[in-house]
C-alpha cells in the first residue's frame, strides 16, 4: 500500500525501513539557506527525503544511495513515478564504496542521512531490517569522514540521531572538521524526554542555534511547529 503525500507517493512493500517520522522530520527541516545545486541522501530507502527534497528545492541534481537491492529497485520506482524524477537519481551501492569512487570527482552543497542508529547489541531474525537499522551497517564515524570528503566548501550535512548518541556524534564530527551550527532537539509530548536530535552541519564553527520541537500536545494533537513544518506533505495537516 503506497503512502500518499501531498505531491508525491512513496510505494513500501519491499522495503524494510517503512515511512516513519524520522525521514519525514529531516526531509522537512533540512536546511536550503544555501541554495544546494545538488543533493545527496545516504541510506535513503524509500527514497522518501530525497522526494521530499525535491518538492522542497530547486536542486538540480539529487542522487540517493542504497545498499539493500530490494529498497534500491523500490527507490527507482518511487523516484520515477514523482514530477521530479529527472532530477532524481538511486545508485545501488554502500556509502563506503560511493565515497571511494566519488569523492574527487563529486562534490555536494547539502547531505542528508537518517542513518542506521540501534547501536545496542540487540538483533531480530530479519536481516534485511537489521541492515536498516543498525549502526554496523554504517558506523557513525564511516558517515561523518565520507560527508565531509563529498561537502563542498560551503556544503551542509544534516541527520536525525537519537539524543542519547547526539554528544558523541558531535564529537565525532568535530575530529572530521564538521561543526553543528543548528540543533532541533525533539520529545513526542510536552512531558516526554527528548527523544531525537535533528543536527545541521558545515564546515566552519559558528554560534549554535538550539530549539526544541514538541510533535504532539495530547494523542493527534499537532502542536502548531509540527504543522507548519510538515504541512507541504502530510495530507491531513
Amino acid at each position: 500500500m503506497a503512502f500518499q503525500f501531498k505531491k508525491f507517493s512513496v510505494n513500501q512493500d519491499k522495503c524494510a525501513m517503512k515511512v516513519g517520522t524520522d525521514g519525514v522530520l529531516l526531509g522537512a527541516w533540512a536546511t536550503l539557506e544555501n541554495n544546494p545545486y545538488s543533493i545527496l541522501d545516504i541510506g535513503t530507502g524509500t527514497g522518501l527525503i530525497s522526494l521530499m527534497l525535491g518538492q522542497r528545492s530547486n536542486a538540480e541534481q539529487i542522487d540517493a544511495l542504497e545498499i539493500d537491492e530490494n529498497a534500491y529497485e523500490q527507490c527507482v520506482e518511487n523516484f520515477e513515478n514523482s514530477n521530479w524524477g529527472d532530477r532524481l537519481f538511486c545508485y545501488h551501492a554502500s556509502f563506503q564504496e560511493f565515497v571511494e569512487e566519488m569523492y574527487e570527482e563529486e562534490e555536494y552543497d547539502l547531505i542528508v542521512s537518517n542513518p542506521p542508529f540501534y547501536t545496542t547489541q540487540y538483533k531480530s531474525e530479519n536481516e534485511q531490517r537489521d541492515l536498516a537499522r543498525f549502526e554496523d551497517a554504517l558506523p557513525f564515524e564511516h558517515l561523518l569522514q565520507g560527508s565531509e570528503l563529498l561537502l563542498s566548501e560551503n556544503g551542509i550535512f544534516c541527520t536525525i540521531i537519537p539524543f542519547s548518541e547526539e554528544e558523541k556524534f558531535i564529537s565525532i564530527a568535530n575530529h572530521f572538521g564538521l561543526f553543528p551550527f543548528k540543533i532541533t532537539r525533539v520529545k513526542g509530548t510536552p512531558t516526554s524526554e527528548i527523544k531525537r536530535s535533528l543536527l545541521a552541519f558545515g564546515k566552519t564553527e559558528k554560534q549554535i542555534e538550539i530549539n526544541e520541537l514538541i510533535i504532539e500536545t495530547t494523542r493527534h494533537q499537532y502542536t502548531q511547529e509540527y504543522i507548519e513544518l510538515t504541512q507541504d506533505f502530510y495530507l491531513k495537516m
